[in-house]
């Protein structure tokens, strides 16, 4: 039998609503930038290139009700409320037409981003790792075991009872099928992986001592605790 010098990792699993299993172990974050045009253009941005993705580790996912430790290393924390694709059955070079075959449900998640670190990186042409991958920077709601189908309801995010982001899911640049697609054609999708699929306008500051409380409609809520 083979031994290691300390005991390997505890999987990251999620909850599941209403589905054959009780847990979701992930594998894998993906994330997608500016996918909502207003979004896009409050970032700078004002046209429909190719989507583009950049990823979490899976240790990143804190799960819903959890108190999250201030990041370290920030003075700008920002809140990204996101539709998250939970994929069930992988593949790479998906059709676009075949892609909701792949998909094991979805969640409601939440792209915290240390923004003075990853302007600081973009402005240099460094990669975001400090400004996106960081600790606890994946909050997710349970998944809801969801099929074939994609959501088309409102998505929000509110900090202290005030709402910052509300918009639809309809307002996405790129499509739930497009986003997999494009996806599986960087990375052979897997069982396990997580897609955030970007976020509406109304990004701002957070700071310590914040309560933010997430919805997307038809799929879940999410809440959580800046301590």
């Amino acid at each position: 039998m083979s031994s290691t010098p300390f005991p390997p990792p505890a999987p990251v699993l999620i909850p599941i609503l209403s589905g054959e299993a009780e847990h979701f172990p992930v594998r894998r974050i993906y994330c997608v930038g500016r996918n909502y045009q207003a979004h896009r253009k409050e970032m700078g941005s004002d046209d429909r290139e190719p989507p583009f993705f950049f990823s979490k580790p899976a240790d990143a996912v804190s799960l819903a009700g959890a108190d999250i430790a201030f990041p370290r290393a920030t003075s700008n924390l920002h809140h990204e409320v996101e539709l998250v694709i939970a994929i069930g059955v992988g593949g790479a070079d998906i059709a676009v037409s075949e892609a909701l075959d792949h998909i094991y449900g979805y969640a409601v998640g939440v792209d915290l981003t240390r923004r003075d670190l990853q302007t600081y990186a973009k402005e240099r042409g460094q990669p975001w790792d400090s400004g996106k991958a960081f600790d606890q920077s994946a909050p997710i709601s349970a998944i809801l075991a969801w099929k074939g189908k994609v959501p088309e309801g409102r998505i929000s995010l509110s900090v202290n009872g005030q709402v910052r982001q509300d918009a639809s899911l309809t307002d996405m640049i790129w499509s739930v099928p497009e986003i997999i697609a494009e996806c599986s054609r960087l990375w052979r999708l897997e069982p396990g992986d997580l897609i955030y699929t970007g976020t509406p306008e109304g990004v701002s500051r957070l700071v310590q001592g914040d309560r933010i409380a997430c919805e997307v409609e038809a799929v879940g809520k999410l809440d959580f605790h800046l301590v």
